[in-house]
């Protein structure tokens, strides 16, 4: 008898204890979930710059699920070399720099990095200042490796197109940039051209171009054509143009094109004219980042081709916005995408396109759209609302490959087709569904606000999410930046 009342009652005393274990978890993951992990190191990395102009920082925080993980950059000697809010150091001079990165969480932790520069051609170009058309048109046609135009602000009224031969070199770019001293911008008008396919305003052909807060507007065809490689063209705006604002094609590859805009581009048939387009023979390697197209009567991007395959584009933080609809407020008589991931006449042509945290909003047809493109298309932490269809990836002439992820759509999510499939960690995926109530703001307009004076995106509300989302913490790690304890779903991580 003792001993079955000494089993008893050792049996008592476990469940208890496994209650009190129990609790006791259970209050713990409520307090783990308030926790705000601090940075108490930052080990910066990047080699030295010997034949490169340019070279991204890299950062890794002790601990490693840090939750804040922005940094604050600066530079030992910005005559040097600048460096970017994401960490992009771009090389001016030969020499030795010390780069350093402070965590924004409490401002105290830094680390910091001191490389050497040796990449820049010492031999530098002339430096010209023009303040009418006629100087600028004569300036670009006079260059030579090295150059630097600085442009006064104001109208240029330009009487043709601008055909860029020379070349620069990879040490010794032709610069274009507004002159620092100037108060407004400098803005190209090419109104004197009429509607025709060889009217663009620069048509460029040579390499290793710096284009640096230019305006093209007005143009008769293209405001700017790319058909040279390894170009730069950053905080530029191209507008009102007969046809795709800027484009790349003709086997052009690696070029940049950083935090500019393009809109309210529209030819006379109302059917063809996009923001941007790496479409028809261009090469691979393009790349825009940064990057808005708004209001164009076709497409936001278009990534058509005739002539080439098995092309590469990337696409980072950029915004397509109600495309489709005219600077008047009317719908036009194009397709009206977003993105317009590729295409091809025989429907066979391969366009390989990476969006990393890129927005179609608003767009009259398809915000994502597949076009027959049979090529391989990556989505991460993109977002997809109020567009005609906000994915059409369709199953006749499938893409050879889909993957998306962390990605988020308001409304009906579209069409998801390819040959091969990798579609995870999505908001209409796991029991979620995002709703307004995700987000502190969905309205678009804010998409428009003035960039920032370095050329940035705007700090915007549209599409961050609120406090209380099901959608924080809920994606999967696929190489970009998070905070938290894995990657938010959507554009916009929440930083606290």
């Amino acid at each position: 008898m003792r001993i079955t009342f000494y089993i008893y009652g050792m049996i008592q005393l476990g469940l208890m204890l496994i209650v009190l274990c129990s609790c006791g978890e259970d209050e713990m993951d409520e307090k783990t979930e308030d926790v705000i992990i601090y940075a108490e190191s930052i080990v910066l990395t990047a080699e030295d710059l010997i034949t490169e102009t340019q070279r991204q920082i890299e950062v890794a925080f002790t601990p490693s699920n840090t939750t804040d993980q922005s940094i604050e950059w600066s530079v030992s000697d910005p005559s040097l070399a600048d460096i970017s809010s994401a960490g992009m150091l771009v090389a001016k001079k030969n020499g030795s720099i010390t780069i350093i990165g402070t965590a924004k969480d409490q401002g105290t932790i830094s680390g910091e990095i001191t490389l050497e520069i040796s990449s820049i051609d010492e031999v530098s170009g002339k430096e010209i200042e023009v303040t009418t058309g006629e100087e600028l048109e004569n300036a670009l046609l006079d260059v030579e490796p090295g150059d630097v135009i600085l442009v006064a602000g104001g109208i240029y009224n330009m009487t043709a197109r601008m055909v860029l031969n020379a070349s620069g070199t990879v040490s010794d770019p032709i610069t274009v940039m507004t002159n620092p001293e100037a108060t407004e911008r400098p803005v190209l008008d090419f109104s004197v051209q009429d509607e025709n396919s060889s009217n663009q305003g620069i048509q460029l052909k040579g390499d290793y171009w710096y284009f640096k807060g230019i305006d093209i507007r007005k143009a008769g065809d293209n405001g700017m054509q790319i058909k040279g490689s390894n170009n730069t063209i950053e905080f530029c705006s191209f507008y009102e143009n007969a046809d795709t604002g800027l484009q790349i094609d003709d086997g052009a590859a690696d070029n940049l094109i950083l935090n500019c805009d393009s809109y309210y581009n529209a030819d006379a048939s109302i059917e063809n004219a996009d923001g941007f387009a790496a479409k028809l023979g261009v090469g691979s390697g393009n790349k825009f980042v940064g990057c808005r197209a708004w209001q164009n009567l076709d497409d936001g991007w278009d990534g058509y081709l005739r002539g080439a395959d098995h092309v590469q584009t990337t696409y980072e933080n950029c915004w397509a916005i109600k495309n489709g609809i005219m600077k008047s407020g009317e719908v036009g008589g194009g397709d009206g995408n977003g993105f317009k991931t590729g295409g091809s006449d025989d429907k066979d042509l391969s366009h390989h396109a990476t969006y990393k945290n890129c927005l179609a909003v608003g767009n009259i047809y398809d915000g994502f759209d597949h076009n027959s493109n049979r090529g391989a298309v990556i989505l991460f932490n993109c977002a997809a609302y109020d567009n005609g269809t906000n994915y059409n990836f369709s199953s006749s002439n499938s893409l050879a490959s889909l993957e998306v992820k962390n990605s988020v759509v308001v409304g009906t999510t579209g069409s998801l087709n390819a040959a091969s499939k990798d579609i995870s960690h999505n908001s209409w995926q796991d029991g979620l569904s995002a709703t307004s109530d995700d987000f502190e703001s969905l309205d678009i307009d804010f998409l428009l606000a003035p960039r920032n004076a370095d050329g940035s995106l705007p700090v915007v509300d549209f599409m961050k999410l609120a406090g209380d989302s099901d959608l924080i913490d809920a994606g999967t790690n696929v190489g970009l930046s998070f905070h938290g304890n894995a990657p938010d779903i959507g554009v916009f991580e929440k930083e606290n």
